[in-house]
């Protein structure tokens, strides 16, 4: 059960803690200087005392309030110099208010949010709306599988964001909130266990999520897949006794616009041994998270259709188990992928190619896309190159990566352009085959797997291949995500798709 985060002008009754918003300069504006006459001036001679509290982003200052105010306690939250302050600074703040609201034991929280003559690069309103989305983003558990649930008597219960611009800042928050659900859609989604998250089940979880918020979800299984010639993500799924799925997910938010859609794909491995090329024992077990790109995908449809966007989009998820066994396929191997290209298998491991290979010809040759993206956990290499904080990119469009790169900076997702290089896309050609899946030497190894990718991708279609292999997975904490899913993806998509594809 989450926190209810509600937007007011006024402060409601029966709220045991005060939240005030406090910049460098450590003046108390307007609500705050209201309430600070109501203690008897007791929380600015609680900032005079408090040296230490310099009011930076995310700084917090519990106060234990006079017997005859409004509220048993207050908690100073920093929010830095108010020139500086940008939405995701906000939303970090909010985030880190979270933790510190949970430690306090707070149930039922005001949060009096006042702007300042110095902002620049945000308003009052989204700053209310920011910090709510940033609390709503930390609020987030994945605890499904607990037999005993922590007590939740003094659990965080509700928030009231109190500030004078209340209807816009409710306003954006709503449009916020839906993106962040689908962000948690993709965090369940990568979080799951491999036993229960197999192809089918991976798939049906999508029916029941999306279809009833009105998009579209066709399933393809093994035999419509083998009928149709996509022998690339088959021959990925061939060692499991879960069936691998193909799922298209449809959303017609503009029935008006008969442009070609938007297209994103993603890699849907749930599970990765490296199939005969098997993996080292240790930390397979985050090799759960492999399919992060389909989580992604599935979690940006379920923002669209939340938050009715008016984007006519296209999601495709190829989801398939890499297991070892008597029916795996092999390194030697030679597989026919659906665009007809056949492909020399190196190394087992590298199948997440081939299961992107298959639907990036599946969705070009059934919608004609104008744009396609797509997302995978993909190479360790791209790990080496830029860890957990940045997402490599290689994009074939000047244009398309202008438009990435602004809603990075928007959405706080951090995005890198990499280099796609001619040479690298040759270096994934053949002796025996038409392509194979591994580089001929072991260096630049998530360039080459972006070489591979572009065989796939048919004339000039604008495309890029996010390599999401640092970013969907954390094992420590951030401010507005808890470790492990990510859910990375979603907000920064959802931004380009709004702030591009979208009829207005």
């Amino acid at each position: 059960m989450g926190i209810n985060i509600t937007f007011s002008k006024t402060t409601r009754k029966a709220q045991d803690t005060a939240v005030i918003v406090v910049y460098s300069d450590k003046k108390l504006n307007n609500q705050a200087a209201d309430l600070d006459k109501k203690t008897g001036g007791f929380i600015k001679q609680a900032l005079k005392n408090h040296g230490k509290f310099s009011g930076k982003n995310g700084e917090t200052l519990a106060l234990s309030l006079p017997e005859k105010s409004p509220f048993t306690q207050a908690l100073l939250l920093g929010l830095g110099d108010a020139s500086m302050l940008t939405p995701i600074k906000a939303e970090e703040a909010g985030g880190k208010l979270y933790m510190t609201l949970k430690q306090a034991g707070a149930e039922n929280v005001t949060l009096f949010v006042d702007g300042h003559t110095k902002l620049k690069t945000v308003n009052e309103a989204e700053l209310a709306a920011h910090i709510g989305n940033g609390i709503k983003l930390r609020s987030y558990t994945f605890d499904h599988y607990k037999s005993k649930k922590k007590d939740t008597k003094s659990a965080l219960k509700s928030i009231t964001v109190t500030t004078p611009p209340q209807a816009k800042a409710a306003s954006l928050f709503k449009t916020l909130s839906s993106v962040s659900e689908g962000t948690f859609l993709a965090r369940d989604l990568v979080n799951e266990p491999p036993n229960t998250l197999h192809p089918p089940h991976f798939a049906k979880t999508l029916q029941s999520e999306l279809k009833p918020l009105g998009v579209e979800v066709k399933i393809l299984d093994e035999k419509e897949m083998k009928k149709l010639g996509m022998g690339a993500i088959l021959a990925v799924g061939m060692g499991s006794d879960q069936p691998p799925r193909m799922v298209i997910m449809r959303w017609k938010g503009n029935k008006n616009d008969k442009s070609a859609p938007v297209a994103f794909v993603g890699k849907g491995v749930t599970f990765d041994t490296g199939g005969i090329s098997i993996k080292p024992a240790g930390g397979m077990d985050e090799m759960k998270m492999d399919m992060g790109g389909a989580a992604a995908v599935c979690g940006l449809m379920k923002s669209l259709a939340l938050r009715k966007s008016k984007a006519n989009v296209i999601g495709i998820v190829g989801l398939a188990e890499n297991m070892p066994s008597a029916k795996a396929y092999r390194p030697g191997d030679i597989v026919k992928s659906l665009s007809g290209k056949t492909i020399e298998v190196l190394n087992t491991d590298a199948e997440g190619r081939l299961v992107l290979a298959d639907c990036l010809t599946y969705v070009q040759k059934t919608y004609k896309p104008r744009m396609i993206i797509d997302l995978a956990t993909l190479t360790g290499a791209m790990m080496v190159a830029l860890g957990h904080e940045y997402c490599g990119s290689f994009v074939n469009d000047n244009s398309l990566w202008e438009k990435m790169e602004k809603a990075s900076a928007i959405s706080g997702e951090k995005l890198w352009r990499m280099p796609l290089d001619p040479l690298w896309k040759q270096e994934m050609e053949s002796a025996t085959a038409d392509l194979q899946n591994l580089g001929k030497t072991r260096y630049a190894g998530a360039c080459t797997a972006a070489g591979f990718l572009e065989h796939f991708i048919e004339g000039k279609t604008p495309w890029a291949h996010m390599d999401i292999a640092g970013t969907a997975w954390r094992k420590s904490d951030k401010p507005t995500s808890p470790r492990f899913g990510t859910g990375f993806g979603v907000r920064v998509l959802d931004r380009l798709v709004a702030d591009n594809y979208e009829k207005k």
